[in-house]
């Protein structure tokens, strides 16, 4: 039996986060991808809670070029909102997603703002 294509990226992200764990220094990076827009938010996995988030759903993002030029500016604030929390180093979860097109460009939006993962 064939998996659908959500079922697959659902399997690929369980094993994903089976090592990947985000802490108060070092949040993870969870990247959603839909269709129209990007997601991206820094967890805290010890305390269960959302630090910061980032989507290209925001006005000054969204219309703001390609969805990948878009992307690429969402990782750039989420950056940015990291830095002003005093984070610096992240642990990145691609969500299952191939780390190519939108997901790579919102990886190094983030990366050249100043976050290390």
């Amino acid at each position: 039996m064939k998996l659908s294509k959500k079922e697959s990226r659902s399997r690929i992200h369980k094993r994903i986060r089976k090592k990947v764990a985000g802490t108060p220094s070092r949040p993870r990076l969870s990247v959603f991808r839909s269709n129209a827009a990007i997601y991206c938010q820094l967890i805290d996995d010890k305390a269960g809670k959302t630090i910061a988030a980032a989507s290209s759903t925001d006005s000054t993002i969204k219309g703001a070029g390609t969805k990948t030029e878009q992307a690429k500016k969402v990782g750039e604030k989420i950056a940015n909102m990291a830095k002003g929390l005093q984070i610096e180093n992240v642990v990145f979860d691609r969500g299952g997603y191939l780390y190519h097109g939108r997901v790579k460009s919102l990886a190094d939006g983030a990366r050249e703002a100043g976050l290390n993962f």
